[in-house]
């Protein structure tokens, strides 16, 4: 493996593979066979915990902490020695070995953004990690009418794709899945003549191209036709064709389930910004609790509970946990100091000092807990990782080199990440 270091090299790189790909670091293409190779039915499950989950009450208790700290619940043991978890998360208790918990996380976050999750950066227009994903798949050739990069949620919460332009957006199904297959009157042969009516319109408007808007509404167009001519990727999801034993097992949490059952069907990356469903009024569908947050939470978390437990433990029955990563986390965690925020008396405010990261799967080695935080959990005890660290993990297990590059609009080539480094422990 070689590392793209400069523009000349970048720019020269590119001629060496089939199809003038820039990228064959990223796509692990050898320069003297020029053909690309992709690591097979990798996956990625990110769930996004939007509006800051508790470190302090759900990953990383301090029952000895002062009363103004340490909140109303107890940590539970685990069945793995040395991990406790907080009361109210029996069946992952039950599962722990399944899991690794990273304690000493740290963000960058202003408020609930959701860019340095996806991409590792706040600002800079950087691509999420499932529009990298496109992007290369596409400049391997690979034919796949399953669309590369799935959002499950709120769409004021999905990954952008950043300077890669409009093709590499997620894409967001809401009530169109529904109606993927092909209408009765309409043909195979029809399709093929739509397809080349459309591609010579957009052959007209090429020159109109602007930071990949057209180009995007081709592909647009392109994989929209790609997935209406065939059942597979309507069939996906589908949830209605899961046995009622596994939709009970979920629970809810539908978007959990549906997110198994795409990457089983060949998505190599699936984000889900779960709701949460039935909690009282005062409190908010996801994880932003404030003054509420231990009535907020006790309603929550046994939904929560049910849905990862599902979740990790479905993969593992299923054979998928070495090639499925999965990572739950939030853009950070709450305020150490109960009632700390102006206003407040009982609740936990923003805190990007420290946070938590869970993950499973992806061949890691689980069972264990990476890090720390300080007697308060303050802040990391020592060293720490970022968003971009658990990235860096999560691009490693789907075959891309973190330490690459990306061209931009303008040909520029971009790293991914400034911080390379992956979580050394889960190796």
């Amino acid at each position: 493996m070689w590392i793209v270091r400069n523009r000349r090299e970048f720019l020269r790189a590119g001629g060496l593979c089939v199809g003038g790909l820039t990228l064959p670091d990223l796509l692990r293409c050898q320069a003297t066979a020029a053909q690309p190779t992709r690591a097979r039915d990798k996956a990625v499950i990110m769930v996004y915990l939007n509006g800051g989950p508790s470190h302090l009450d759900m990953y990383d208790l301090k029952p000895n902490a002062p009363v103004e700290y340490r909140g109303e619940f107890q940590p539970t043991r685990t069945n793995v020695s040395g991990m406790d978890i907080c009361e109210l998360m029996p069946l992952q208790a039950k599962i722990a070995d399944k899991f690794a918990i990273v304690r000493n996380m740290k963000f960058q976050q202003e408020g609930h953004t959701a860019p340095e999750l996806y991409s590792g950066f706040l600002r800079g227009d950087r691509p999420a990690i499932g529009s990298v994903i496109s992007r290369l798949r596409v400049d391997s050739g690979v034919r796949n009418p399953m669309p590369p990069y799935v959002y499950l949620g709120d769409a004021n919460h999905v990954g952008h794709p950043g300077f890669l332009g409009k093709a590499h957006e997620a894409y967001i199904p809401g009530a169109k899945a529904a109606n993927l297959g092909l209408a009765r009157e309409m043909t195979l042969e029809k399709l093929g003549d739509r397809r080349d009516l459309l591609k010579s319109f957009d052959q007209t408007h090429r020159e109109l191209d602007i930071r990949g808007s057209m180009t995007g509404l081709d592909t647009f167009n392109a994989q929209a036709l790609e997935m209406m001519s065939t059942n597979r990727v309507r069939d996906a999801f589908d949830v209605s064709r899961e046995p009622e034993k596994i939709r009970g097992k979920y629970g809810k949490g539908t978007e959990y389930l549906l997110a198994r059952r795409l990457v089983e069907a060949g998505v190599p990356m699936v984000a889900i910004t779960p709701q949460n469903h039935g909690v009282p009024k005062d409190c908010n569908g996801q994880w932003d609790h404030h003054d509420h947050v231990f009535k907020c939470l006790r309603a929550v978390l046994p939904q929560y509970d049910q849905s990862v437990h599902a979740l990790i433990s479905d993969l593992h029955d299923r054979g998928l946990d070495k090639d499925v990563a999965v990572v739950i986390w939030g853009e950070m965690g709450r305020t150490p100091r109960v009632g700390s925020q102006r206003g407040t008396v009982a609740g936990r405010d923003h805190w990007p000092q420290a946070g938590f990261a869970v993950l499973a799967g992806g061949g890691f080695t689980t069972g264990q807990v990476i890090g720390a935080t300080n007697a308060r959990g303050e802040r990391p005890a020592g060293e720490h990782y970022t968003p971009q660290n658990v990235l860096a993990t999560l691009y490693t297990h789907l075959g891309i080199d973190p330490r690459s590059a990306i061209p931009d609009h303008s040909g520029r080539p971009v790293h991914l990440l400034d911080d390379t480094r992956g979580i050394r422990e889960l190796a």
